[in-house]
């Protein structure tokens, strides 16, 4: 009974810190990541030299090392040059540059994925080329690219789990300083991935809704 007890007073304070800290820093951190992926993207794409140079060395860096050395350079070695974030910036840029590197390869490929003769088609019509894009080729292209970006999505819900380790007080950070007063590590830590595992489990139902809609314009669009 005194464990039950325990795992109710802490469940609420860890499913806090999931709405209140590792939510929003998850939609902060793949919006900004978006728009960095499809940047990167589009300089991979490019014909100038430099840019497909610059994006390529990002991704290529950014996907082989490990997020967690990443957190550490942002929040523990910058300091050394000058340049001092608070934690949850730091963790913010940690996570969007690591969403921007993984999402860009997503992007990428949905907008290769189109067919080669629709953008001569658009050339035919008179449109230029932002508005090919805009008006052709992304929304297609997003339809591609979905359901990955969404797995991505319910990833990184995951990956703020590594922002603890410089004291963003997030599901695990809140589990810890509990196991700190309680001294029950295996219970508490399998409350938190029961926390974790309700919100993903709430992402994956809403991405699958989401795929299921999209499917069907997608059916729509090629009838």
């Amino acid at each position: 009974m005194e464990q039950i007890r325990l795992l109710a007073e802490s469940f609420w304070p860890m499913f806090k810190a999931g709405l209140l800290i590792s939510v929003p820093l998850m939609l902060v951190s793949f919006a900004l990541g978006l728009v960095l992926a499809f940047l990167l993207a589009l300089m991979r794409m490019s014909k100038i030299a430099p840019f497909k140079a610059i994006a390529w060395f990002v991704v290529w860096v950014i996907r082989g090392t490990p997020l967690l050395v990443q957190i550490y350079i942002i929040y523990f070695g910058l300091p050394s040059i000058g340049l001092v974030l608070d934690p949850i910036p730091s963790a913010i840029v940690a996570l969007t540059i690591s969403q921007g590197a993984y999402n860009s390869e997503v992007i990428r490929g949905a907008l290769t994925s189109i067919p080669r003769g629709q953008f001569e088609a658009c050339h035919a019509l008179g449109l230029n080329k932002i508005q090919t894009m805009m008006r052709i080729i992304i929304p297609q292209a997003a339809l591609v690219a979905v359901p990955a970006l969404a797995n991505s999505f319910i990833s990184l819900l995951k990956d703020t789990s590594l922002v603890s380790t410089i004291t963003v007080a997030e599901i695990m950070m809140t589990a810890r300083s509990i196991i700190a007063v309680q001294f029950q590590p295996l219970m508490f830590y399998c409350e938190a991935g029961f926390v974790y595992l309700i919100f993903s489990t709430v992402l994956t139902r809403l991405q699958g809704m989401l795929e299921k809609r999209l499917g069907r314009h997608l059916v729509d669009t090629r009838a």
